[in-house]
């Protein structure tokens, strides 16, 4: 079984390298594919430097790849981007502001490799490691996104939003994935329900930060996830 992590970058310079350590670290066979979504703080300096240096010590041009857009599309299509470059049997998307643990990557990777699952989910709302206490009404507009989505999926996911997902590489390759942004998590929600896979959720630990920190998502983004799932359940 070989790993494909994507990694969608947009302005993470003080967190960047860190998480591609601790990617490098987890002991399962893989790929990294990190994709620049426009970037102004260094981060493509970061990952031009890290892909060489990769290069450099002996790693084949598939272990560390990088991928620049030519501006800020949004993490959608950052992920989109990064599908186009994909070898492995699995795909687990990785998020680089150290939010999420790749230790949990074993967690997250055991019911497909049972065979029991085509795509997980990590929650970090249900069971799981340490969590940093964070945000009250965000925490709340997490819940009820999720409620929203499974009343159109008629999935029982507790955690929609969650960052960490992991699919069969021909589960995901096969959806037509549309939205830029954010939209992304209630997108791929919606299409793989309509598909009819089989969707195991997995306790993950979660290390939230602050806006002061770089957290991006906002209550607008809310909303439009709010939209995005009405979308996609309607579209064919």
């Amino acid at each position: 079984m070989k790993l494909s992590v994507l990694m969608p970058v947009f302005n993470e310079a003080n967190t960047l390298e860190e998480a591609i350590r601790r990617v490098q670290s987890v002991g399962f066979p893989k790929e990294i594919i990190a994709v620049d979504d426009g970037s102004t703080d260094g981060s493509r300096d970061i990952l031009k430097r890290v892909e060489a240096e990769a290069k450099k010590n002996g790693a084949s041009p598939n272990d560390f790849k990088v991928v620049l857009q030519p501006f800020n599309q949004g993490k959608g299509a950052a992920i989109r981007s990064a599908l186009n470059h994909v070898t492995g049997d699995v795909v687990i998307i990785q998020d680089a502001d150290l939010e999420y643990d790749p230790r949990d990557y074993a967690n997250l990777l055991e019911p497909i490799l049972s065979g029991r699952a085509d795509v997980v989910y990590g929650t970090r709302f249900s069971g799981g490691g340490p969590h940093r206490v964070l945000f009250f009404w965000h925490d709340i507009g997490n819940r009820l996104l999720t409620l929203f989505s499974n009343s159109l999926t008629n999935l029982n996911l507790t955690d929609m939003e969650v960052g960490y997902k992991a699919f069969r590489t021909e589960v995901i390759k096969s959806l037509k994935l549309e939205s830029n942004r954010f939209g992304f998590e209630p997108e791929v929600t919606v299409k793989v329900a309509k598909k009819g896979c089989r969707v195991y959720e997995v306790p993950i630990s979660y290390h939230g930060r602050t806006y002061a920190e770089g957290k991006k998502i906002t209550w607008k983004d809310g909303l439009a996830a709010v939209y995005w799932s009405i979308l996609y359940r309607l579209k064919d």
